[in-house]
């Protein structure tokens, strides 16, 4: 086995997860669970927060196969100028070169988890913006402590 291409095991928490809005005015998060800078490999997955209302801007990507897994509440995906509807549980994935979008139509936050690859700069783009931190809210949904009923 060659060992330079050896990619190692990582294993990271909600504590480990770097959080940025990309520009001061988003209206959504992103929080990078694993990057070409953390996990040696031309990927980027991370969770996205979006607040109600809050959507990504329009865009499409040239190499990049995009994908988004709504883990809670309920948004419209726009892929090419046509609208669905998707909520917790679907998935929504998105070739190269294709214009698409999601917008949180929920009454709560939206969560998906967004994968990119390859990279195409995204993790880069992520960490240009401003560094933000998850909030008991956020934290409550992705550890799932809201699950957790007092006696």
């Amino acid at each position: 086995m060659n060992s330079t291409h050896c990619v190692i095991p990582v294993i990271k928490s909600l504590k480990d997860y770097q959080v940025y809005r990309i520009n001061p005015n988003d209206s959504n998060r992103l929080a990078i669970i694993f990057d070409s800078t953390n996990a040696n490999t031309s990927l980027t997955c991370c969770i996205e927060i979006f607040d109600v209302g809050g959507q990504t801007p329009s865009h499409r990507h040239q190499w990049a196969v995009e994908m988004f897994f709504i883990l809670k509440g309920e948004a419209i995906a726009m892929y090419e100028g046509k609208t669905t509807p998707i909520k917790a549980g679907d998935s929504f994935l998105v070739p190269p070169t294709r214009t698409h979008l999601i917008k949180n139509t929920g009454s709560t936050r939206l969560y998906t988890l967004t994968v990119m690859v390859p990279n195409e700069n995204f993790s880069e783009l992520i960490r240009s913006g401003i560094p933000t931190e998850l909030d008991a809210e956020d934290i409550a949904v992705l550890g799932k402590l809201n699950a957790l009923t007092p006696c």
